[in-house]
């Protein structure tokens, strides 16, 4: 059980805008930590060196391409946990910097003959930057879409990495975004999935990921019946957000390692969620098809999140569930269940990662928060996105 002397600490610590105390004693919460704290509070560590989150033990493979400037100060085998929460920081006078032109792109995010620049948006919400991966043969017919949302403490350069979405969109001639989170909005850069005001439609923080895929829309060309949004821990908690309030803009949901949209309204139903599951109602789920990534083993984000993730498909009795079983070589063994509609489309997919932590399946060392022994997460979510467009499937 959570400590409710603690929970209510860290919320005074956040109003009386002391982040990195509240950060630090709501890490100590989710590691399971006992005691008052009252009686801790003048005890709670403040060097921003002690404040990193609970480090995971992953076993890391060789990087796929040689390693570039990225992945020299971050060690291969040891990668950081995400933490759900950093300080939370109203976005009202929020300023973020104005668009600036493509750099050289390090081997580690994208292949020879692509583009990877940076813009921002704004409007009523705030502003945001982000990265925008333009594939070696953009021109021609209208392309997809794919909206990348980090995790925790992580960049759209590092998220990249670790995906490698981008090579892989190459190969299928699709643009990908990265909206970045500023630690101005999230003192931990996490995205704020567990607050009501970021939780609907044309408000907060959906309404800045919405408005940069439209005017990623308008200025280039981009298939409109062909959009998907995607993310890791918060991240993944805020793609599901997205596919709950937009069904009309995205076409496909991927989740990986997070949580539904209304699995939380507050810190402590956040703190709750994260740890044993949500109990409470949830979002639209089935709103759009799904495709969900959630390791067994994860601590930081319970693996019944998953489950509540696709809550609304996997109640729906006209769907046929298939269930498929295998194992990475000298990798993860994995459960696939499939929901598959009458016409024989998919409608989601649930991907249990067994003996996985907090991290996105598959990935390269090159970035953060990633298992190179699971099954190919961003790979499968780019064949299950392009499976799916608006046309092919009929909203219940």
């Amino acid at each position: 059980m959570l400590n409710p002397d603690m929970v209510r600490e860290a919320t005074r610590l956040t109003r009386a805008g002391q982040l990195v105390e509240a950060t630090a004693l709501l890490q100590r919460m989710l590691r399971g930590e006992a005691g008052s704290a009252a009686t801790r509070r003048n005890t709670v560590p403040v060097e921003p060196a002690r404040l990193e989150p609970p480090i995971l033990d992953l076993k890391a493979s060789v990087a796929e391409r040689e390693s570039g400037p990225s992945t020299q100060a971050m060690p291969a085998t040891r990668h950081k946990g995400l933490t759900p929460f950093g300080g939370m920081k109203d976005l009202s006078g929020f300023a973020m910097p104005g668009p600036v032109g493509p750099t050289r792109i390090p081997k580690d995010i994208a292949p020879d003959g692509t583009r990877f620049v940076s813009a921002s948006f704004a409007n009523a919400a705030g502003s945001r930057t982000y990265k925008l991966f333009i594939p070696s043969h953009a021109g021609g017919g209208p392309r997809p879409l794919i909206v990348m949302l980090h995790g925790c403490t992580q960049s759209p350069d590092d998220f990249a990495a670790g995906t490698r979405m981008n090579f892989l969109a190459d190969e299928r001639n699709c643009f990908v975004v990265y909206p970045e989170q500023p630690r101005g909005a999230n003192h931990a850069k996490c995205w704020n999935w567990f607050r009501t005001g970021d939780q609907r439609r044309d408000g907060g923080e959906p309404s800045l990921i919405a408005g940069i895929t439209r005017q990623i829309m308008r200025e280039h060309p981009i298939d409109p019946k062909r959009v998907y949004v995607a993310g890791l821990s918060a991240g993944g908690a805020a793609a599901a957000i997205m596919g709950a309030t937009y069904p009309d803009l995205y076409a496909a949901v991927g989740v990986h390692s997070g949580l539904a949209c209304g699995a939380a309204s507050d810190l402590s139903s956040a703190l709750a969620a994260m740890r044993q599951g949500s109990a409470g109602p949830i979002g639209k789920a089935g709103a759009v098809p799904t495709i969900v990534f959630h390791g067994d083993r994860d601590t930081t984000v319970h693996p019944s999140n998953a489950d509540r993730i696709l809550h609304g498909t996997s109640e729906d009795a006209s769907l046929r569930t298939k269930i498929l079983r295998g194992r990475v070589p000298e990798g993860h063994a994995y459960t696939r269940t499939i929901l598959t509609d009458g016409g024989g489309l998919d409608v989601s997919e649930h991907w249990s990662v067994h003996g996985a932590a907090h991290a996105w399946s598959g990935g390269s060392p090159a970035g953060s928060y990633t298992d190179s022994r699971g099954p190919d997460a961003t790979r499968e979510m780019l064949r299950f996105f392009l499976d799916h467009s608006h046309a092919s499937f009929t909203r219940r």
